[in-house]
């Protein structure tokens, strides 16, 4: 049983990297939370800084946090804010782009170019937008 989840856990973790275009580092040196932190990002790897991503954690339990940035996209169909956001502590992100889901109005608060300050729930691997004001 063991041997099966391992398995599994491995794939799960090269299926996230290779989303992010990525080659797969150590598998054993990311927990799986990464790579599914990692596999929301819409940014393609070339425009993060190399090796900041597979340093990423995201907290096992939801929490806040808050963050500043810049809005590169914003997706009305999907409910998505990309953001290329600051480093932001609560989470052990580094600086980067990364989308986010945030509520319609949010969404249609903002548009590419904004600088914003916003407000994340923290859980599940990744992170959701619950305010957002234009600075």
């Amino acid at each position: 049983m063991k041997l099966i989840l391992a398995t599994a856990t491995a794939l799960a973790l090269t299926a996230g990297l290779a989303s992010c275009g990525k080659p797969a580092p150590d598998q054993a040196a990311a927990p799986p939370e990464a790579a599914t932190a990692m596999a929301a990002s819409t940014t393609p790897a070339s425009a993060a800084p190399a090796g900041d991503m597979g340093k990423m954690a995201m907290p096992a339990d939801a929490k806040m946090a808050k963050g500043q940035g810049t809005v590169t996209a914003v997706d009305s169909t999907t409910n998505t804010i990309t953001l290329d956001h600051g480093p932001i502590a609560e989470a052990g992100w580094p600086a980067m782009t990364m989308g986010f889901k945030a509520s319609p109005a949010l969404v249609a608060q903002v548009k590419a170019g904004d600088k914003v300050a916003f407000d994340l729930k923290l859980g599940g691997g990744a992170g959701e937008i619950t305010a957002i004001q234009k600075q």
